[in-house]
């Protein structure tokens, strides 16, 4: 016997339910990777500017729950490192996504201080558990 029952993704619980999410990206702010990461509840604010955007999550460290970094339009895997090394310690408290075609593996760490990693391009399924492990402490949380 087979029993199919299917999923309403439209009323399924947002992941990222008012997190302030920091995109940085030459995509246009209605883009697939943006309209991606507001359908997980995330309240996206999007930048063009590398500098731009890390001032915004340095200056306001308390503000944002996650940076997501699209590295292919800003040199690569290494520029979004580079990135992420310019945040000093808020790297610590804040968690980031980096996504890159150069990616080989994805990576998922333990660690709060290292960046998750994508390989583009994403699918739905890669982004959400990308952003579930991003944000794995504060659904520990909202589940207690």
């Amino acid at each position: 016997m087979q029993l199919i029952r299917s999923f309403d993704q439209d009323n399924a619980a947002l992941v990222g339910f008012g997190i302030r999410v920091m995109l940085l990206s030459k995509q246009s702010e209605e883009g697939p990777l943006a309209r991606r990461l507001a359908g997980l509840g995330g309240m996206l604010e999007h930048s063009q500017e590398m500098y731009e955007a890390l001032e915004a999550v340095i200056e306001d460290p308390a503000g944002y729950g996650l940076f997501v970094l699209d590295c292919d339009d800003f040199g690569g895997i290494e520029a979004g490192r580079k990135a992420v090394t310019m945040m000093g310690e808020l790297a610590q408290r804040l968690p980031v996504i980096l996504i890159s075609k150069e990616c080989q593996e994805q990576s998922f760490p333990q660690g709060r201080g290292a960046a998750t990693m994508l390989r583009a391009p994403l699918s739905s399924v890669s982004l959400r558990v990308g952003f579930e492990h991003a944000l794995r402490d504060r659904l520990s949380v909202r589940l207690i």
